[in-house]
């Protein structure tokens, strides 16, 4: 049985009718550029997140530049993150012109560790960039107080955190002052090309990012600055509105899939990942952790399972940063996570007969293994 780490035909499938209508909408219109689709789904987009607003832009990657740009961060500053995420977060930092600091993670979560970061802060520190890795909210709030009582600003990396949310219902995006998305396509909320969303509830900044994503115009002929060429493309912004009435419910589907993963595994020689109480864990990626990896890997793989690794080298050890500026600050746990992480499929439309041929599938591997 062939299992796919995410099936796109399928869940096009599902709702056809509708993206075929919002893509007829935008062809009929031919407002291919800034059309109007684009502000319905910005508005659309703020209340699902629970922020004030949102800005459409062309990528994750824009999404994190430009809110790092528009907070007025730059050359001789310094940003924390984590280096056990996907190279766009500190591609972000690097291409205003600042340091990423790579702080440790929380074995738990893969999450950033506050007492890791707080150790990170120095003289140019500006701000703090917790990543929302796999779809498990960082911890925030430790975050938010550390970053207020050093006068930091907090850009939350939620490009895999889709409908997450900490105690009390507040979603990723809207837990810091600005919140960044990507709508890549295999994403929870995915678009059928690269697209991206910055969140937030400060009018002049988001203003700010409206103008830097095209061509820092205030008006048709007057740039205000130089920005660029980062807008959201109006057919994409279509697709996304037809898309997101469904997404709290392919959150749910995703959390249902998590839940049989976990009774199916249970008992197993691995470790599940960890939804912290209160939390809700959005499953944009299910995660395990299990010895001699790559070769558990190599066995599901031949047997047509669609199983992979997110993220097997730390940026701190990637060639792109072996001599541009950045500082690493004791990786143990993301080093041990790189080397023992493990990423099953997950997708609203997984079987419970495809599910179960992946568990027994691991449970084989294991064996084969001594576990």
């Amino acid at each position: 049985m062939r299992v796919p780490m995410v099936d796109l035909k399928a869940q096009y499938a599902a709702i056809k009718s509708e993206i075929d209508l919002a893509i007829a909408g935008v062809l009929d219109d031919c407002d291919f550029i800034m059309g109007k689709a684009i502000g319905k789904f910005e508005q659309a987009f703020a209340a699902f997140a629970g922020c004030r607003d949102s800005v459409g832009v062309a990528s994750g990657t824009a999404a994190l530049h430009l809110a790092l740009r528009a907070s007025g961060i730059g050359p001789g500053d310094e940003v924390i993150c984590v280096a056990h995420t996907f190279m766009a977060t500190a591609e972000a930092i690097s291409m205003v012109g600042a340091v990423p600091v790579f702080v440790d993670i929380d074995p738990r979560t893969y999450c950033m560790d506050p007492e890791q970061a707080a150790a990170a802060i120095g003289e140019r520190t500006r701000a703090i960039m917790p990543v929302h890795l796999y779809g498990h909210p960082a911890a925030m709030d430790a975050l938010n107080t550390l970053a207020g009582r050093h006068g930091l600003r907090v850009v939350e990396d939620a490009c895999q955190a889709h409908g997450a949310e900490l105690p009390g219902g507040r979603r990723a995006g809207s837990l810091g002052d600005l919140g960044c998305f990507s709508f890549f396509p295999g994403k929870t909320l995915g678009a059928y090309g690269d697209a991206g969303a910055v969140t937030g509830n400060d009018p002049a900044v988001l203003e700010r990012v409206r103008r830097l994503r095209n061509h820092g115009r205030s008006s048709k002929y007057e740039h205000d600055e130089v920005g660029f060429g980062e807008r959201m493309d109006t057919l994409q912004a279509a697709i996304l509105g037809a898309k997101l009435p469904h997404l709290d419910g392919w959150v749910a589907a995703r959390r249902r899939v998590a839940e049989r993963y976990r009774h199916a595994l249970a008992g197993l020689d691995l470790t599940l990942p960890t939804e912290l109480p209160g939390h809700r864990h959005a499953y944009h990626l299910f995660v395990v952790r299990v010895a001699e990896r790559d070769r558990v890997l190599a066995h599901l793989n031949r047997q047509g399972i669609g199983a992979g690794i997110h993220y097997p080298v730390p940026l701190h050890r990637q060639p792109a940063y072996g001599d541009r500026p950045h500082r690493a600050l004791g990786l143990a746990e993301t080093e041990r996570a790189a080397a023992e992480i493990l990423s099953l499929p997950i997708y609203p439309e997984l079987t419970e007969a495809q599910i179960d041929h992946v568990c027994a599938t691991l449970a084989e591997a294991l064996r084969e293994s001594g576990g």
